[in-house]
């Protein structure tokens, strides 16, 4: 003690005379603070004494950590920072940011039906908490109804936290628990800059939610059944999300145009997990397109800690697709979900006054155009990239007044473009994509009649419009279509591969619906989300990684509820090696965004499939120590990984290979040159869960230019024997190995019983240096 004591009273003499001795940087942002917890003098009563007696004053302290992470947020200025990181207790210190949110018919496409399968033998995961991490909640929606719902699992040590139109009586025996989470926001406001404070006219200061996200994404995972819902009158059918019973506590991390702070989301963390939740779900993500190193990303460090306590994670995998390398959400420990279509569609035609018809789509539900011709115009023939983008002021309402303005997608928000084109006059819109979104589109509840066409019939309006002299044109809204082939479809803006960080890991992990989804909606805004929108839905239609996301974290809470030994890991294991890589019309899934095959790259292991997913036969276990060796694999040194870890790691003397992290997919990466080495050997152990004694023997489809050998040639289980590992090589001949466009060549690994339990791992090859 007395040691310890000496060191804090230095540290304190040296922070004192460096503040005396050294100009000031006096602009306050805030900081996230590693601490090693063990360092804690024992004259202090807790972490929190500890901290305002050495870091920081009270005032200055934002939150306080101490479950997936240990450590402090302060607002501090860049030299009281600088000063504080040589305290020896100071493993890491990173600045506040702000993350983005990656903005029912889907259940019965996973493969659930009423009072059969995962449903049923799960009890729809009634004793299975979902914690969700969003913009809140709207509590009064009938898919937060606890009508028939049994009492709050004993677990639950969490809270119903009032504030702003939100009282106690918001929670029930559904929405068991809710939170707010607002410091980080409001110093970064405090602090100046683009950043402003809550807005008491449009946001609530509790955990009510006044952006629709949250609402949409909590009914998702768990929304209740067995009501008529609908958006407008189109996608009609039974309400409900993937585990209709499971329990739902809201962590409100995201402010409505503000975003979500990693300081805030770090506590969130803190608190889902003391509160007892099983599942935390988070369509959130980094807003700049580059992805952190683990110990720099709070998503990555409080998932960790997460997984650490038994919690699964499923994080959305981003929307800036279909670029390589835009998948978001890296780190190996959570599950990172990419986005497809599901069979309904919304279909607008346009026809063109030669009497052509463009498919597109559309959610608007207003007075329809009755198939009368409007004069077509395309503004963007000027060459003004703005009036190209239908951009606010941009439109000379000369020109478009009572005319279909043809808008290019991009830059603004899609439904804000409808209103400027209505402002200036214009009757409709064709919104148009550009080459980098293809044919990928997505239906918006729009204010005026809008039609959305791919990049091919975007093209084909504007060539008409070139080409003739009185163009002309109308909108054929034909509502909802159910059974479109091919489905599912990769969507175009879904994140893609590979993984920026450790190409070793292939990610996405798998994709789930995730475009046109109807779930509940907040009264606060329209459907658009426009100030100027001031229609009521119960129900909302969007898309996004976001939807794709909590139809993964309400998958999980049914594997859970069925198998609640089953750690995370083995949770996602069943998930991606049951998952599907073929559409309802048996063939190979595709690309929306250029009708190619998809590839690994682009959905991960496959499409989630419930129904496989109960009876996995084998899962590919990890444990902590697993993730540790993993962290040392691709060079974190110790203090580094106890940033993430929270515990002092050992590495081995000799480092390990990344791919040898026991996961569901296999990926290898060569060097470009000749003289590297030709051939890898990767190790994997699968736990049976399925019938105790079983034989499996691996089939092959190696990918092209590449040998693929697997010893032993057969698995063994018995009542006594769980475990069995095996090895794969991966042997390139260069010489016949050619890279595709994505980069890389693609195979499988299937283990088969003979019977029902087929379990597939992709196979990934590429040509990549170390960087």
């Amino acid at each position: 003690m007395a040691t310890s004591l000496s060191i804090s009273l230095i540290f304190i003499f040296f922070f004192i005379s460096q503040i005396e001795s050294e100009p000031l940087d006096q602009t306050v942002k805030t900081f996230i603070f590693r601490i090693d917890r063990f360092s804690k003098p024992s004259i202090f009563q807790s972490h929190y004494h500890w901290y305002t007696s050495e870091f920081a004053d009270p005032p200055q302290i934002l939150h306080v950590y101490d479950t997936v992470f240990h450590g402090f947020s302060a607002t501090l200025t860049s030299d009281q920072v600088a000063s504080l990181s040589q305290h020896p207790a100071v493993l890491h210190v990173f600045e506040d940011r702000r993350r983005q949110l990656h903005t029912t018919r889907s259940p019965q496409f996973l493969g659930l039906r009423n009072q059969k399968g995962l449903w049923s033998e799960s009890d729809y995961g009634s004793d299975v908490i979902v914690g969700v991490f969003d913009t809140g909640v709207w509590p009064e929606r009938r898919s937060f109804s606890d009508r028939n719902l049994g009492p709050v699992p004993k677990q639950w040590r969490g809270v119903c936290e009032t504030g702003v139109k939100f009282t106690a009586r918001n929670c029930n025996k559904k929405l068991i628990g809710a939170r707010f989470f607002i410091k980080g926001h409001e110093a970064a406001a405090n602090a100046g800059g683009p950043i402003t404070a809550i807005n008491g006219s449009v946001e609530f200061r509790s955990p009510r939610d006044a952006d629709g996200h949250g609402t949409h994404t909590a009914s998702t995972a768990a929304g209740r059944y067995a009501f008529e819902a609908s958006m407008s009158g189109y996608a009609s059918g039974i309400a409900k999300g993937v585990a209709p019973k499971s329990r739902l506590a809201v962590y409100k991390v995201c402010w409505k145009d503000s975003g979500c702070f990693d300081s805030d989301i770090l506590a969130a963390f803190d608190a889902a997990v003391n509160d007892g939740v099983d599942v935390i779900s988070i369509s959130i993500g980094g807003g700049d397109g580059v992805s952190s190193p683990y110990y720099l990303d709070p998503i990555a460090i409080g998932s960790y800690g997460a997984a650490a306590h038994g919690v699964f994670v499923s994080a959305s995998a981003g929307n800036d697709g279909p670029n390589g390398m835009s998948v978001t959400n890296l780190a190996p420990w959570l599950t990172t979900v990419g986005a497809g279509t599901i069979d309904r569609n919304f279909p607008a035609v346009v026809v063109l006054g030669d009497g052509r018809r463009l498919s597109g789509v559309s959610l608007y539900a207003g007075a329809p155009l009755k198939g009368k011709m409007y004069p077509l115009v395309y503004p963007g023939k000027s060459g003004m990239l703005s009036t190209s983008l239908c951009m606010e002021n941009s439109l000379d309402s000369r020109q478009v007044r009572g005319k279909i303005v043809i808008c290019d997608r991009g830059n603004n928000p899609r439904v804000a473009k409808g209103m400027v084109v209505k402002k200036a006059g214009g009757v409709g819109m064709i919104l148009a994509n550009g080459i980098s979104n293809g044919e990928g589109l997505v239906g918006d509840a729009h204010l005026l009649p809008t039609a959305a066409v791919g990049a091919d019939e975007g093209d084909a309006v504007k060539a008409y419009v070139s080409s003739t002299k009185t163009p002309s044109a109308t909108i054929d809204f034909q509502g909802t279509v159910i059974g479109i082939k091919p489905a599912p479809v990769v969507a175009s803006f879904s994140g893609r591969g590979p993984n920026g960080l450790n190409p070793e890991i292939l990610k996405p992990d798998l994709i789930a619906p995730g475009v046109n989804i109807l779930a509940a909606w907040t009264d606060a805004v329209g459907p658009t989300g426009l100030e100027t929108d001031n229609r009521k839905t119960e129900f909302n239609i969007l898309s996004g990684t976001s939807m794709a996301a909590p139809h993964v974290s309400g998958a999980a809470a049914l594997l859970k509820s069925a198998h609640p030994d089953w750690s995370p890991a083995a949770i996602r294991s069943a998930m991606m090696t049951t998952a599907g890589i073929t559409n309802n019309q048996n063939k190979s899934m595709t690309d929306e965004a250029t009708g190619n095959p998809s590839t690994p790259y682009d959905l991960g292991a496959g499409h989630l499939n419930l129904e496989r997913a109960m009876d996995p036969g084998l899962v590919y276990d990890i444990t902590g120590e697993d993730y540790v060796q993993f962290l040392c694999s691709v060079g974190y040194g110790p203090r580094v990984i106890q940033v993430i870890t929270r515990s002092p790691p050992k590495c081995p003397g000799k480092k390990t290979s990344p791919g040898n992290l026991n996961y569901p997919s296999i990926a290898a990466l060569f060097p470009t040159s000749a003289a590297g080495p030709s051939s890898k050997t990767f190790i994997r152990t699968v736990t049976n869960v399925g019938q105790p004694n079983a034989v499996y023997r691996p089939m092959i489809e190696a990918p092209k230019g590449v040998k693929v050998t697997v010893k032993p040639s057969k698995l063994v289980f018995t009542e006594a024997v769980k475990k069995r590992s095996y090895l794969v090589t991966l042997a390139v001949d260069r010489s016949n190995m050619v890279l595709g466009e994505s980069g890389g060549v693609f195979g499988s690994l299937y283990w088969s019983d003979g019977k029902q339990h087929v379990v597939r791992s992709p196979i990934v090859v590429t040509q990549m240096d170390p960087l």
